[in-house]
This record gives C-alpha cells, structure tokens and sequence, in this order.
C-alpha cells in the first residue's frame, strides 16, 4: 500500500462506478491527474486600518468541499502586507458562534495586543469586534493565527510581510509568499479525542509489518523486539498523519496544483510559513538550489541548500535562480513521508514537472530516546523483567511485536492497555502511578533509567511524563528525522548566522532548564510534567536581565517551542552573531540552548507549536515584571 494511501481511501474508491474511476482513488493525491494549475496569488490587505472577519466557509480541495474558518472569505487568510515604521489598526470581527482571536506570530508589540485569551486578553466574543493597534518596529515573514481552542487546524491562519523602511538587502526580481498547511474532513476535537482515547499511534499506518520483516526491510527481528519490548514504536513520527490530513500549499491541495510564476533568470524570492497545526515539512525544489536568507523573519548570512526541515511556526525566506524555461516541482514532503504538498514552480500557467515519489519512511533511533550515540547493540544486556515487562504470551510474544501491523485491520499491541499495572508508566504503557517504575533497570544499558527523577529533578513526576532522557544531546548540528543520508545538503541550525550584530551580547545572568515532557499513549504533554490547567505560578523574568534556557526533550516527538513577545538566539557556536528566533524545533531525545533578554514587560505565552500538543497542556505563562517590582 502506498504510504498516502489509507484504508478509507481504498473503501472510498471500491465504491466508485468505473474501473478507471476506482484506480483513480487509489492513487495518492500527487499521482491523479491534476488541474491545469492555479496561478493565483494570496489575496493581500494593506494600509493603516485594515479589517478583518471571522466566519465558517467552505473550501474547495482537490475537488472536494470542505468546512473551514476563514477570514475574508479566504482560506488562508488574506496576506497582511505592512511596512516597518507604520502604525497599524487591525479591527477584528468575530462572526462565529464561539470567542476567537488572533496572535501576530513573532511580532513585537505590548503585550495586551499579543492576543491568547486568558494570558494578554480575554478573548473576541461571538458577533463582536475587538481592535489591534501597535506600531510595526520589524521586518521580514511572519504570520497570524488563532489562540482559540482547536481553530487553527480549520484554516484560522494567514502570512504577515513586513516590509523594511528602507531598501531591502535581500534583492530579488519577484517574489511568492508560500503557506504550507494541513487539513482533515474530520473534526479536530474529533482528532484530539482519537489521540486521546486511543493513543498517540492511532493515525500511524505506516508500522513496520510482518511481510516487511520476511522481505528484511526496516528493523532486523532482534531490533523489533528490543524496541517491543520496550513498548515503543520507532515508526511512531508525526502524531496526525497523510491517513486523515491533505498537505497544502496556499490553501490547494497536490492535485489543484497551486503554480507560482517566473521568467528565467529571475532571482525569485520564496516566502515560507509553516503555518499547519502538527506537521514538520521537508522542503525542496528538485532541480534547484534554495539559499537561506532569512529564519523566523530575520535575514541570515546566505546558505545554498538544497533541502531544509521546516517545524510548525517557522518561517524561511530562500531565494531561487532558475534558468531554464521548464516547470520545476515544489515539495513539501511531510516529516513521515505520508503524505505531501505540492505546487509547481513555472514560466507559464499549465505548466508541470515531474512529482518524485514519498522517500521511505524514517525510524526512530537510540538518539531520538535520548540515549546518544549508542547502538542498538547496547541493548543486548537489558534485563526487560527488572523494567516490570510482562513476558507471559501476550507480553512477549505480541509485546514483542509491538508496533508491528500484523495485515489489515489487525489490532496493534502498542495500543491495548496492559494487563499488568506495574507496567503502566512504561513507554507504551496506560494509567497508573507515575513513580511504579522510577527505578528501573536497564541492565545492558550501564545502569541507565529512563525515568532517573534525579537527572531532572525539577519535573513532576507522574502519569504524564512516560520517560526522562538518560543522555539528551545538542542536535543542532544534525538535519532531521530521515535526512540524515539523503545525499544532499541539507540545512541545520547551525548554518544559520545573524547579517547583524546581536543587539545584546552580555553573558547570560542566569541559567534555567525546561523539560518537555509526555506520555504519547494517553496523549499528555507538558513542560517539567506540569500543564497549563495546572494552575502553577508564571515563569518568573526580571526586565532586561539575560537568560540562558536550555530545553531538554524527554519525549520521541520533536517540539517546536514558541515564545511570545521576545526574540532568542540560539547558542550554536556563533557568539555574538547567533541566529534570532522566535520558534526552535527540538528535535526527540535532543536539547537545545538559548540566550533570551526579557525586554519585554508583561505575561507572554510559552509553548509547544504543535496544536494538540498545546492543547493537552503543553503551554505555560511567562510573567516578565518590571526591574523595581522584583524585590
């Protein structure tokens, strides 16, 4: 089966009359045929007022109407094109039934314009207005978004250009902004509640099966058990996946086939904003180079790839050179390879190139654990009794398998709850107490625990937080999931240098470490095992002092945290021209550091991009308080 084919399609298309119209559905998206292209820019608002609406529409997708929420009548919401210098008044109509709101991702402004209800403001309520103004004191790609529960995922999004007061040091002959997204039929609390009730693999249709052991694909038998008996899932990647999501690009789907023009020659300036709900993108142009100008909105020395990794949230500004008077294909390949976007990048409308097909999926690995550098043959010692493994028939032999498709429509073991209680905090595992196992042996792994409380001693220990990485490394300088051997360049933080000087190049005053913390079998998420509903005090910044927070992912999914109302930059070995940003992806088992000046008085939101990950609790407040109230 194809990977972005899932079992509702294969029914779906059994159903339809014709044969050719049956092989149609079939095929994944990319494969069908498709329209002549859709040459047709963003629609763009601009000025000093600006108003924009909030209403339930519908979309067309690849030929199918779907419900969405859009603003203006679009999905994505129409481009906001400003210019640094201008104030901007931005009144807001909430037409829906529900609060709304808007967030300016990676703008700076007071914060009670920051709009997440209950943190910066309490909300647009249904059939009223609320109005922005704030002064436009940046440039570069940005976006905008809800902060209302799940509304994101429908289409409550758009890109933001900000154009320099002066000229702009990035010259290029034309350019084309590039949203790239996701969308399901299905509802997203209907989502949610699937992650929830069932577990986080319940969209994985993608598990290593017994046909692919036979035929020695993937994981040799001895590396499945290892990984069964651990109870974790190494083809457990993305959360949702291509089985329920359409990747987008500017709100069309691979068979709309979204076209962007050129003129050989052109220097050609791509605006990319990964504006999805939960999906990382793999982005590339085959045929051409892409040169990293720009990260987060802020320019950056030039970098010639020819791939780059784009998380939730993030933006990329690349420029592209093409000369030949031929369409060159533009993938947005998501993390999993369950799917993609697609569009087509040409001299004239009607114009197509050749679609590669999905690259195999990645697998998880020892680092993704956050046990380093270490093989698979470390784990050869490991007593699984001493872990509370149940090695009866069913714990052994189907434990074994965990995460293996056994044929369609076959029950995963990964996902029963487990007979035995002592197991329930394990990796895989369902409800119990969340210190059963704090002091599991890991015999061949040197004594290592993968729930050591001692090695973070900050975190609150229970249900929801499933492991703590023995050995979190820096991955800064490593592309991501599946790229590794790609045979090309492809970017990693590390490239990224700042044009600019930082504007704050003191040492740090203190340092702090943030834990992400989860358990993807009842779908909990948080930082230092404490979510938002928790209630807990703010992380507490004193104005302008000089922060060093290092994140340390205890979880196999990657996390891109946002910080509201601040820039960072990433310590990466690049001293005072460390690269800015608002939004860092941590890769599983990884960490990450940063220098960030609280310069910004108020209470700000911190949080996972990923929508349900946020949404289950992995969000907290940051509170910066005046330098004379910090007694």
């Amino acid at each position: 089966m194809s990977p972005g084919l899932n079992r509702r399609d294969l029914f779906r298309g059994a159903a339809l009359a014709g044969g050719g119209l049956a092989l149609s559905a079939w095929l994944p998206a990319w494969a069908q045929p498709i329209s002549s292209g859709i040459a047709k820019p963003l629609p763009t608002v601009s000025g000093n007022d600006i108003t924009l609406k909030i209403a339930h529409q519908m979309m067309m997708i690849d030929g199918r109407q779907s419900h969405a929420i859009g603003i203006n009548g679009t999905v994505p919401a129409p481009l906001i094109r400003l210019r640094q210098g201008q104030n901007v008044r931005l009144s807001v109509i909430n037409d829906l039934e529900e609060d709304s709101s808007i967030h300016w991702h990676g703008l700076l402004l007071p914060f009670q314009f920051d709009g997440v209800p209950g943190i910066s403001f309490p909300g647009i309520k249904p059939k009223s207005t609320f109005v922005y103004e704030f002064p436009i004191v940046q440039a570069g790609t940005y976006w905008y978004h809800s902060h209302s529960g799940l509304q994101e995922q429908l289409g409550h999004y758009g890109p933001i250009v900000i154009d320099p007061e002066g000229e702009d040091p990035i010259q290029s002959d034309r350019e084309h902004v590039i949203v790239l997204s996701d969308h399901s039929q299905m509802h997203p609390h209907a989502i949610f509640r699937k992650l929830k009730q069932v577990g986080g693999g319940y969209f994985n249709y993608q598990r290593q099966t017994l046909a692919g052991l036979l035929a020695k694909e993937d994981q040799p038998l001895k590396d499945r058990l290892d990984w069964g008996n651990m109870r974790m899932d190494p083809t457990d990647v993305s959360d949702v996946t291509g089985s329920t999501y359409t990747y987008l690009v500017n709100g069309h789907g691979p068979r709309d086939n979204w076209t962007a023009l050129f003129k050989p020659g052109e220097r050609v300036r791509l605006r990319f904003v990964n504006a999805s709900a939960m999906t990382t993108f793999n982005v590339r142009i085959p045929g051409l180079k892409l040169t990293v100008v720009q990260a987060d909105g802020l320019n950056v020395r030039p970098v010639e790839v020819d791939e780059f990794q784009i998380a939730v949230a993030e933006t990329y500004d690349v420029i592209v050179t093409p000369t030949d008077d031929r369409a060159y294909t533009l993938v947005g390949e998501s993390v999993d390879r369950s799917g993609m976007a697609r569009a087509t990048l040409a001299p004239r409308e009607g114009m197509t190139a050749e679609v590669p097909p999905l690259r195999k999926r990645p697998l998880a690995d020892m680092k993704d654990m956050g046990m380093g550098d270490m093989d698979m043959s470390g784990m050869s010692g490991m007593d699984h009794a001493a872990m509370g493994h149940d090695m009866s028939a069913g714990g052994a032999a189907a434990g074994g398998m965990a995460g293996m498709d056994m044929g369609a429509g076959a029950s995963m073991p990964s996902m029963q709850k487990p007979a035995d209680s002592s197991m329930a905090n394990m990796p895989g595992m369902g409800s119990g107490s969340g210190d059963t196992m704090g002091g599991m042996a890991m015999g061949g792994m040197g004594g290592m625990n993968m729930r050591d409380a001692s090695k973070a001693p900050q975190v609150k220990m229970g249900p929801g937080v499933q492991t703590i990485s023995p050995m979190p490394m820096d991955r800064t300088g490593e592309p991501g999931q599946g790229l590794e051997d790609v045979g090309h360049r492809v970017l990693v933080y590390r490239d990224l240098m700042a044009v600019e000087r930082n504007p704050d190049v003191r040492a740090p005053d203190r340092a702090m470490e943030i834990h992400l913390t989860g358990n993807m079998e009842r779908y909990m998420w948080s930082f230092d095992g404490v979510k938002l509903s928790d209630k807990r005090e703010p992380i507490p910044f004193i104005e302008n002092e000089r922060v060093r927070v290092t994140l340390v992912n205890d979880t196999m999914m990657s996390h891109p945290i946002h910080l509201h109302g601040h820039f960072f930059e990433l310590v990466t070995g690049h001293g005072e021209y460390s690269p800015r940003k608002h939004t860092v992806n941590v890769a599983p088992g990884g960490k990450v550091s940063f220098d960030v000046t609280a310069d910004a008085v108020g209470d700000w939101a911190f949080h996972c991009h990923m929508l349900y990950h946020m949404h289950a609790g992995m969000m907290r407040v940051v509170s910066v308080r005046p330098r004379g109230d910090a007694a």
